[in-house]
Parts: C-alpha cells; sequence; structure tokens
C-alpha cells in the first residue's frame, strides 16, 4: 500500500497532479482543498495518499492532511459513492462542515455537493452519522494544542480539546476558539466532549 508520497510536482491541473519521485512519475488526483495548499511546479510536494484497488483498476489519491484521506476513505466506503464524489466532499467543504452537516442531519448542505441527491444525502446521513462523531471526539482526544482560555482549568482544557477538534477538521483557529466558548457557554462544563464538539460545530461560522 502507497501510504506517502515526497517528490517534485511536476504537473497540476486543479484536480489531476504528477509528483516524480526519483524518476518514477505518480499521477493522483487530488480534491480542490489539496490543489489549492500544492507548491509550484518544479519545488517539492509532500502528500498522503489513498490507493483505491476497483476489479483491473488502480487509481491512487492525493491529500495534503491525514484527515482529509481519512474522510475521504469513510465517504468512499458508503454504498454508491464513488471516488469522484467523495472528492468533491472535500472540494466543496471544509472537513468541519461536512461533519457537521451529517451529525446534524443537514440535508440540503449535502445536497450541494455535486453528484449526491437527496437520497445519497439521507444515505450519508444514516451510514456516516455514528462515524462522523467518533471522528470528531477522536480529534477532540488527540490533544492538539489550543490559544483557547476560559474562566476555570477545567473550562480551559474542556475549550481547548473542542477547539483542537475542529481545528483538525479545517477551521481556523479564531473560529474554532470561538465556536468552542460558544458550546461551553449553552451547554456548561458537565456536559461530555462529544455533546460539546457537536454543539460547536453549529456555531462555526
Amino acid at each position: 500500500m502507497i501510504e506517502y508520497l515526497r517528490g517534485i510536482l511536476r504537473e497540476n491541473d486543479g484536480e489531476h497532479i504528477v509528483v516524480d519521485v526519483h524518476g518514477v512519475g505518480y499521477g493522483l488526483d487530488v480534491p480542490a482543498s489539496t490543489a489549492a495548499e500544492l507548491p509550484p511546479v518544479g519545488e517539492e510536494v509532500a502528500l498522503y495518499t489513498h490507493l483505491e484497488v476497483r476489479e483491473n483498476d488502480l487509481s491512487l489519491y492525493g491529500f495534503a492532511k491525514p484527515e482529509e484521506r481519512e474522510v475521504f476513505a469513510i465517504v468512499v466506503g458508503v454504498s454508491g459513492i464513488g471516488p469522484r464524489t467523495a472528492l468533491a466532499v472535500l472540494s466543496c467543504l471544509r472537513i468541519a462542515d461536512f461533519a457537521a452537516a451529517v451529525v446534524n442531519s443537514e440535508i440540503e448542505q449535502l445536497t450541494r455537493i455535486p453528484g449526491i441527491g437527496k437520497k445519497t444525502a439521507e444515505r450519508l446521513v444514516m451510514e456516516l452519522r455514528d462515524k462522523m462523531k467518533r471522528l470528531l471526539t477522536a480529534h477532540a482526544k488527540a490533544g492538539y494544542e489550543s490559544p483557547v482560555s476560559t474562566g476555570t482549568t477545567k473550562e480551559a482544557a474542556l475549550a481547548a480539546e473542542v477547539s483542537a477538534a475542529l481545528q483538525a477538521l479545517g477551521c481556523k483557529p479564531a473560529v474554532a476558539d470561538r465556536a468552542a466558548q460558544r458550546a461551553l457557554e449553552l451547554l456548561g462544563e458537565k456536559a461530555s466532549l462529544e455533546d460539546l464538539v457537536r454543539e460547536a460545530l453549529r456555531h462555526r461560522y
């Protein structure tokens, strides 16, 4: 399994790139979120990768962040969802927004993604809600640092964890901090970490 590539970026059309690794050119399809972070052609690039094996076809996909690859793998595991639609998810929504749309059953938000109709959106919610909840909780427990500070030590620790989870899913630090604070104001420090993250996602704008 190819998990990671580091080499020289030779081609980039915004959707498909070629990376030269010691004279071997690897072609990878990438989401818009990754394409936007790539350096100019001719410079070194490092990508997390996902190899999709289907019958006689091998396709390689590249991601700037491991969280993008993780969500891609989860989405392609849904019945009726292919790699192209999974890339569209990452191209159209930040990970935090997609997770919130699934957890909160925001069907209208999901149907804005190319290739996803109402029935497919409902299937995404049904099949991925628990996985997205676990994903949010796992990132929160990973202990990413955050500058959040609130009244008590426990509140500060909770706010930092919630903010870190949102940042790991693509939210900017200032937005994540503000959403974390709002979630604590509404639910209090006795709420579970999972509930706090879910509430914070509602206030990410």
